[in-house]
């Protein structure tokens, strides 16, 4: 009987944190693509467009003028998903209809004056200042929320509407469905192993480097996860057991931002564009939980990029893994072979070297 390649042959694997499993199929990676191919992203951004609302002194949609900001700025979001006040919805004894409250704030943070600058382009002392801003807003907005999600949406495929380089903050009065499922899933695995689940998973990934590990710093890790969805999908992992992204120290703050830099400035080069992607940070629930034993939570960030095989051609999650499960057309380890291969200078320099 031919023996099992992970390579070459179909196989689930199990994501721990979630509960749930991928379906891997390397071979598809080699099928002709004839299916939808994305207009390659446009590289020229003016560096401040009198009309873009996210700029320094420009006028936003609802009047309000923004400051003549040089670092970072926060703003409330002109446009809420959750709001801090407002009536609840009624009670239902029907188990079929079921509401409840969603309260909460969603802010903006514009990470730097100038559009065309990207996190990878930008100095480390700006990038500091977009980790303190994150910190700040834990802090604050964790007091009375249970939940603060720090997300960038970069890149018109990940319908990010404004190239202006800015994340979002949303926390809530409630805990979502993603962060819920990893509070049950890292409790239940303190508890039967003994270790916080991530301090014990990064142990073991750090014993075998060479296959998923793609940089290292003396404070974090960054590698693509075994059990990953999105074809080219990382995690970024501080060394230290930490609960919250507020609970970084200077030292690991500083490290943090020259690892940023890195790590987006290999996504970029990639495939030579400004990489799209979705990441956001996961660490213990706020409010409550600040007064609570959280100790099974590890702080983390996460990357999803939707490109597949170039710059034009994405993976798309219809079909079978709306339907059934999420499945990928390459290893995790194919994808780490190739992202550690490429160059920590940022396409868009190189030339100048």
């Amino acid at each position: 009987m031919e023996k099992f390649n992970a390579s070459e042959h179909p196989h689930l694997r199990y994501n721990p944190l979630k509960d749930d499993w991928v379906v891997v199929s390397p071979h598809r990676a080699k099928r002709p693509w004839q299916g939808q191919v994305e207009k390659k992203a446009v590289e020229e951004v003016p560096r401040h467009d009198p009309k873009n609302p996210l700029c320094p002194r420009n006028t936003r949609p609802n009047g309000k003028v923004n400051p003549d900001y040089k670092n970072t700025f926060i703003f409330d979001n002109d446009f809420p998903a959750l709001m801090p006040d407002g009536p609840d919805p009624p009670k239902s004894d029907d188990p079929l209809f079921q509401a409840a409250p969603a309260h909460g704030n969603c802010r903006v943070i514009c990470f730097h004056p100038y559009s065309d600058l990207t996190l990878p382009l930008m100095e480390v002392d700006d990038i500091r200042h977009v980790i303190d801003t994150w910190q700040s807003e834990m802090i604050n907005l964790g007091k009375v929320n249970t939940w603060v999600q720090v997300f960038e949406n970069r890149g018109a495929v990940m319908g990010c509407s404004n190239p202006h380089p800015h994340c979002q903050v949303w926390a809530s009065t409630f805990l979502p469905n993603e962060p819920s499922v990893k509070d049950r899933t890292q409790r239940e695995f303190k508890e039967k192993y003994g270790l916080p689940m991530l301090v014990d998973y990064l142990n073991k990934e750090l014993q075998k480097k060479d296959e998923r590990v793609l940089l290292e710093s003396a404070h974090w890790v960054w590698l693509v996860p075994y059990w990953a969805t999105w074809p080219f999908e990382t995690m970024l992992l501080p060394r230290r057991h930490v609960l919250r992204l507020q609970d970084l120290t200077e030292d690991e703050k500083k490290d943090l931002c020259q690892m940023m830099k890195d790590l987006l400035t290999i996504y970029d080069n990639l495939f030579e564009i400004s990489f799209p992607y979705s990441m956001g940070w996961h660490g213990a629930p706020t409010g409550k939980f600040l007064e609570e034993d959280c100790s099974h939570w590890q702080l983390h960030a996460l990357f999803y990029p939707p490109l597949l095989r170039s710059a034009t051609v994405k993976k798309f999650m219809v079909g079978y893994e709306m339907l059934a499960s999420a499945q990928r057309d390459m290893t995790a380890e194919q994808a780490a072979t190739r992202l550690r291969a490429l160059p920590r200078t940022h396409y868009k320099h190189q030339s100048s070297q």
